[in-house]
């Protein structure tokens, strides 16, 4: 089999961590594992650039995006094709659709290279636009109708497009989009284990062996929903003292969540831990008893692959992804969005019955491994380079 010289295209990447940074770190490490090559292009500012620039991986300096911070767009990215052509790339893969992807097009146009497009973000999602989008209600409408008319301009200009799940492969051909294949995103299963030992981490968090830890990981940002999360915890601790939450990431409503949590009166069961570099997270998800996600945002949801990995079952909302991916009585629970009387209803039956659900968790965590993933990912540029050739 021939080996494969691929150019990735992002406009978050390191330090940030997010779904599609982890994607494509994850990918890279399989695919070069492989004797494959993949070169990274990203947006970034200077200590991006001085950190993570090397031989295989080029940061663009770019503005910081306020309404959305982990994103920038890029000054200077379709410089980037001077490079491509010298490092014989064989196709060019857009993690995301703005500045960078919108380069990654231009330049596979130009230089007739094969491009495919993974659709990471549901950018039309009603927090999203109740966040980010502009304050006049005529001008948040406006600019989110025409976002997804970007995106779906975007994704039809692609060659093919990568979608993690089901539910987002029927959003996209709903639009018009065709040619679209699921690929799952995918979680370490080696580093997320159930047997790693998480004993010592809640000894530090100042959490005893008695206590009831609910866990979550990720962007603290409205989009996630953390305010049902919260607001389920205040109704489980006002009946059972031992019910901790533990929140492991930070965003731009960190501060927000902060207060709702002391103002619910659980500011005492709370702990906010900010951001956690990613390789001490086996030892977080160990620590806790159920891993919860109330977010109706998720296209796949890695938080929830790896908290089910590490033999942790899932609570979280009935909604995209996550619906496909949580089993009820399997390996966790589902609500209703929106509802978190549902949701700590669904917590005490987790709860109460964890062991039932762990090895339900970890089996299907291992069916979105690395191995399995990068797989189907490898057959989709097959077919992709066969079409276009």
């Amino acid at each position: 089999m021939d080996k494969l010289r691929l150019a990735f295209y992002s406009d978050t990447y390191s330090p940030a961590v997010d779904g599609v940074v982890i994607s494509i770190l994850n990918f890279k490490k399989e695919l070069e594992k492989r004797g494959h090559k993949v070169y990274i292009f990203a947006s970034g500012d200077s200590n991006a650039q001085r950190k993570f620039s090397s031989k295989d991986t080029f940061i663009s300096r770019g503005i910081r995006f306020n309404p959305y911070p982990q994103y920038r767009v890029a000054l200077f990215p379709y410089t980037s094709i001077l490079k491509l052509n010298a490092l014989k790339v064989d196709l060019i893969h857009a993690h995301t659709p703005f500045s960078m992807g919108m380069a990654a097009l231009a330049i596979a146009k130009l230089g007739r290279y094969p491009l495919a497009g993974t659709f990471h973000t549901m950018i039309n999602n009603k927090q999203i636009v109740d966040a980010y989008y502009p304050k006049n209600k005529f001008l948040r409408e406006m600019t989110s109708k025409y976002m997804w008319k970007y995106a779906v301009f975007f994704y039809k200009q692609c060659n093919t497009t990568i979608v993690p799940s089901e539910s987002i492969k029927k959003l996209m051909a709903n639009a018009g989009v065709e040619n679209i294949h699921v690929v799952p995103n995918s979680v370490d299963v080696h580093a997320f284990n159930p047997n790693v030992d998480g004993s010592s981490t809640r000894k530090k968090l100042g959490l005893s062996n008695r206590d009831k830890v609910i866990l979550y990981v990720g962007r603290t940002s409205k989009e996630k929903r953390l305010e049902d999360l919260l607001k389920a915890v205040k109704v489980l601790s006002s009946k059972d003292n031992r019910i901790k939450l533990v929140i492991a990431g930070a965003g731009p409503a960190l501060d927000h969540y902060k207060h709702l949590a002391v103002k619910l009166g659980i500011g005492n069961s709370t702990k906010f831990l900010g951001m956690v570099p990613h390789d001490k997270l086996p030892e977080i998800y160990a620590m806790s008893d159920v891993f919860s996600i109330p977010s109706t945002f998720e296209t796949q949801g890695i938080v929830a692959l790896e908290a089910m990995a590490s033999g942790k079952p899932v609570v979280g909302a009935n909604y995209l992804a996550l619906k496909e991916l949580i089993q009820s009585g399997v390996n966790g629970e589902k609500f209703d969005a929106g509802d978190y009387k549902g949701c700590a209803k669904q917590l005490t039956k987790v709860l109460n019955n964890s062991s039932t659900y762990n090895k339900g968790a970890v089996k299907t965590a291992q069916e979105f491994s690395i191995e399995r993933t990068t797989d189907k990912l490898i057959n989709a540029y097959r077919l992709l380079l066969s079409e276009t050739r």
